[in-house]
Parts: C-alpha cells; structure tokens; sequence
C-alpha cells in the first residue's frame, strides 16, 4: 500500500481494495420501490441519524432538525432526454441512450452547446441491429410544429460504450435543445414502466440549471421554495455545485472486493465564488444534498491538495483519480490550505470556473475533509453510494436501513430520504 499518513488504513486488511462488497448488501423487498413519486416533494418521509439515534420526520420539517448557520451544498445538474428512439427501415427499433461526450469537447456543457452535430459516447439498445457505418433517419415534429430531421451513425465501440456521430437540422439548434425535442427521460431501470409527461418535471430539482445528466440528483427532489424559505428564516445558507450525473450511478460492484471495481468517472463544475463559500464555511456545518454534492465538495479537497503539492500542474492534470484519497501524502495539508491553494491556482490561470473530472471513490475508513453530514435518499444494495453512507456514519448505515425497511420508507430515486448528522 502506498504511503498512508492519515493512518486510516494501517493494516493491509485496511486497504480498501480488499472491502469486501457482499457486506453491504440487504434484502430490498420490490414493493418499497417507489415507482412514482408523492403529490407533493416535501411530503416524503425523512429518517434523522443524529449521532446514533434515529427520529423520524417529513421533509417540510427538515429546517427542525440542522443546526443554524449550517451551508446546504446543492447539485444543480439537469437531467437530459437521454434516450433517442430510431426506426430502422426494416422495422426494427434502436434506442441510443446517451451518456456523455468525448473529452476533447471539454466538458458536457461545452458539447451540449454544439450545433448542427456532436460525437456521442452511448449505450445502444438493438446494438446487434445497428452496423457501423449505417445511417439512421429520425423526423421529429417539434412544439412550434417545425420538423427536425435527426441523423445517427455507428462509428465504433469505446470501452463499455459506443461512439455515435448524430446530425441535425435546422443546425442552428444546439445538441441541447434537440434532445428537448427528441429525446426522452432516462428513468433509473428499477423504475418498471415507461416516461410519463409528470416525470419531465418530477425527475428534476426544483433548482436544475445545468443540462448534463443522464440521472436525477434524487436527494434534492424533495426541496420546494417553502423548505428553501424555512432554511433561510434560521440563517441555513445554501450553495451549489454541478456533478453531470451518470449512468454508472447505478451500476452495483459486480466483483467481490473493490480492488477490481472501475468508479466511473463523472464532469464537475464549480465556480470561484462557491468554493470561496466553502472556505469561509469550514467552521460550520457543511451538509451536502446528496451523494454527487459530496462527492463534489470532498474532490474540491482533493484538486486543491494537487494544486497545492503542485502549483504548475496543468488544467488537463487536475482531476481527481479512483484511489487519490487513499494514495496521495495529506497530513499536512488542511481543508484550509487545500481550498486557498485551488482558489490560488485558478487565479493563476484566470479561472472563474473550474471544469474538471472527478472518480473519487468514497468507501468505509474514508476520512472526510469538508463535508460533516449528508442528505441523502435510500440506495441500493451492494452499490458505492451504499458504500459513501458507511463511510460517514460506520456500522450504523445497518440500524438506518433497517428502520426505514421495518417502518415502510419508500427506496431509490423517487423515495424517501435521510438526513444523517455523525
């Protein structure tokens, strides 16, 4: 194992490529599913973990349960219409669902600004179907009755995925705006029925700007502008962030221990301002709104102790890798230092925003820099979101998913959540 200052793995036993997946893992029965979500987002239940004990609430109430002064950090990421269904002219159907751009756009939010035609990284339904090199031909009938003719070809496989070329007219609309017209909700797949017209609203926070993802930030669905005034009656700040969420959010380890398991990878964006907020707020609570917000916040540490360690290290090389946290020296350097010497880097190369790539792995015996509490749905099992509640609150993550199972909490995307406060 690699130098370890921290101490937090001391034996190799410790290391977190030997975490064994099959203990974290429990029996969830398919009826606490929720399939669709309540009338109302505020009404969803809320399990509150305060430092071992367990109360139970609702999310309008949640303002009753974080300490004043505390800093919310939302993810403000917009779920795409990832899913494009193509007609071949035999007949058959092929689904694209797309899943991200290539890295030499730069970014998803550079590549959903492209127009006339994008490459595409994308998962493809009926991919036996489909030879590369074929043309496939979509007429879409937009809002304002204009059609849009769509074009899609195979150009080749890339890792788990393959690279599509797609086409358009009228070109002068941005990849954005065709998937509006095109495309459909990508609905997590344990939720087993079709898109409906109340998802485009309900599978996306109240608060989503950004498009880029392919999966709903699922914590934050349950804020309305009521919770949002109650926070801030009791001085509860809140900032955001943007994590593009994708498809390998959903993905459960497929191997025994996670020395095997690739994290997937995934686009952040945070702005100087933001990370100047957090700074400020390292004395106070910062409570991330779910696991992409913390994954976010915790890989701001990360780069900042990069760029720290590095202060010449290029746009291209400040990423954040799968075992950074368990391999890079940082006993020296505080959350402090780390947040003032990424603000210093990016005045160094005049960044306002700072858009990079993130595959932090956050796993029991993770010692956390920033964030000091999380809100968060229910996940499934054997999963790395699973994985990231262990991390916070130990063992416990047990006792806290078998109260909401014995108390008939709704699980997964469109359930009910917890806040859990170590």
């Amino acid at each position: 194992m690699p130098d370890q200052p921290d101490g937090s793995w001391p034996s190799k036993n410790m290391d977190p490529r030997n975490i064994s997946i099959a203990a974290y893992t429990y029996s969830l029965p398919a009826e606490l599913i929720a399939h669709y979500p309540l009338a109302e987002r505020d009404a969803s239940k809320l399990l509150v973990y305060r430092k071992g004990n367990i109360t139970e609430d609702i999310y309008r109430h949640i303002v009753d349960h974080i300490p004043g002064g505390s800093l919310l950090v939302f993810n403000n990421t917009k779920v795409v219409e990832a899913r494009i269904l193509f007609r071949k002219p035999t007949g058959g159907q092929i689904e694209l669902f797309c899943l991200e751009p290539p890295a030499e756009y730069g970014g998803i939010a550079s590549a959903m600004m492209q127009k006339g035609s994008v490459r595409w990284k994308c998962l493809i339904g009926g991919a036996s179907k489909w030879k590369p090199g074929q043309v496939l031909h979509k007429e879409i009938v937009s809002a304002a009755s204009s059609k849009i003719n769509l074009s899609a070809v195979y150009l080749g496989k890339e890792d788990d995925a393959f690279l599509i070329e797609l086409s358009w007219t009228p070109a002068e609309l941005t990849f954005a705006e065709l998937l509006h017209q095109a495309g459909l909700i990508p609905l997590p797949p344990y939720i087993r029925r079709p898109a409906e017209a109340s998802d485009n609203q309900r599978y996306q926070t109240i608060y989503a700007r950004h498009d880029g993802s392919v999966a709903a930030p699922t914590a934050g669905l349950h804020f309305t502008d009521t919770v949002f005034n109650s926070l801030a009656a009791k001085d509860i700040r809140r900032t955001f962030v943007t994590l593009h969420v994708g498809a390998g959010t959903f993905l459960p380890v497929k191997t025994p221990t996670l020395s095997d398991h690739m994290m997937h990878v995934e686009w952040i964006s945070v702005t100087r301002d933001t990370i100047a907020t957090l700074l400020n707020a390292l004395g106070s609570p910062v409570i991330p709104v779910g696991t992409t917000s913390a994954r976010t916040v915790e890989s701001l540490y990360w780069l900042g102790l990069k760029a720290a360690q590095d202060p010449s290290i290029s746009p291209e090389e400040l990423t954040v890798h799968q075992w950074d946290a368990y391999e890079l020296p940082s006993r020296t350097t505080s959350p402090e230092t780390a947040l003032t010497s990424l603000l210093e880097w990016m005045q160094r190369h005049d960044l306002s925003q700072l858009i990079t790539r993130t595959q932090l792995l956050i796993t029991p015996g993770y010692k956390w820099r920033i964030a000091k509490g999380l809100i968060t749905n229910f996940h499934q099992p054997e999963s790395t979101l699973l994985l990231l509640v262990a991390s916070l609150i130990g063992e416990d993550w047990k006792k806290v998913y078998d109260y909401a199972l014995e108390h008939s909490f709704r699980f997964l995307s469109y359930g009910d959540g917890c806040l859990l406060l170590p």
